[in-house]
């Protein structure tokens, strides 16, 4: 850690939300992360294990043109353990969710599970495995 910059973790992120409805029902029920708080009806935070992962709208605080759809813009990754990963592919699909890949091991010893929230945000549910285990 850099003394002049004593920065010890990432304690929320912010996804700004083209499709705030949508993007609320997905991390809410979809996803199944409890509600946190609600700011109102612009900013609204769900708890992800110690993290928060938070909601906005453009032009609460930044009003940037949003990225045009189809950009990849964000990649989140949840860890859960190795035979968490397939269960959690079997729940995603019959809660309506499309799987890009996986569930599949990796050569960098993760088995990985890749979707796509709304939004079009790229959503990794992983596990770290040992490939001797594998």
């Amino acid at each position: 850690m850099d003394p002049k910059l004593p920065v010890r973790g990432i304690d929320y992120t912010v996804i700004f939300a083209r499709d705030m409805p949508a993007m609320q029902a997905f991390y809410g029920s979809t996803m199944g992360f409890p509600l946190h708080r609600r700011l109102g009806p612009q900013w609204v935070e769900f708890r992800v294990g110690s993290n928060i992962l938070a909601l906005t709208e453009r032009g609460l605080v930044f009003d940037d043109p949003a990225p045009p759809k189809g950009v990849l813009s964000l990649q989140l990754a949840f860890r859960v353990s190795p035979d968490e990963v397939t269960t959690c592919a079997s729940t995603l699909k019959e809660r309506g969710v499309a799987i890009l890949s996986g569930p599949t091991d990796q050569p960098w010893d993760h088995r990985t599970l890749f979707f796509r929230d709304p939004d079009g945000n790229v959503l990794e549910i992983y596990a770290e495995i040992s490939q001797a285990a594998a």
